[in-house]
Order: C-alpha cells, then structure tokens, then sequence
C-alpha cells in the first residue's frame, strides 16, 4: 500500500525531529556529566578549568542535534531502499 505523499513528508519530520532532540539531550547530559567528572579528577588540566561548563554543554547540545538529524535521515534513506 503506497501512502499519500504529505503523510510521509509527516512521517519524516517527526523522525528527525524526535532524533534530534534525543541527540540534544544525549550529547548535553554527556558534557555536562564530563564537565563535572573533569573538575573531580585527580589531575585538573587547564583545559578543564578555562572551559564554561554552559559553552562545553552548549557544544555537546549541538553535536547531538547534528548527530540525530542525520541518524534520522540514514535511517529514512535506508527505510525507503528497503522497501
């Protein structure tokens, strides 16, 4: 059975969507987390200590957008060569 157009288009974009923003909260809960597990370490670099824990999270939020976006797209493409 072949769905109308405008119900895949649908289909796709909650896709992405939802991919993206698990990737925002998966990559900014990593770089939070890492942020913090860096200040704990036995060893602090500077790094560690010059980097605001906002920018590092913001950083990781923004990977994870980029990241399930196209896991979401790769997941699409391969979905519609399957079928």
């Amino acid at each position: 059975m072949q769905l109308p157009k405008d119900i895949k288009t649908k289909r796709l974009l909650l896709l992405v969507v939802s991919c993206s923003l698990a990737g925002v909260i998966v990559g900014g809960t990593t770089s939070w987390v890492e942020g913090n597990s860096c200040l704990e370490a036995s060893i602090v670099t500077s790094e560690c200590l010059t980097q605001d824990q906002m920018t590092r999270t913001a950083k990781g939020m923004s990977t994870g957008l980029i990241v399930g976006a196209g896991a979401a797209f790769g997941a699409a493409w391969q979905h519609r060569h399957d079928d």
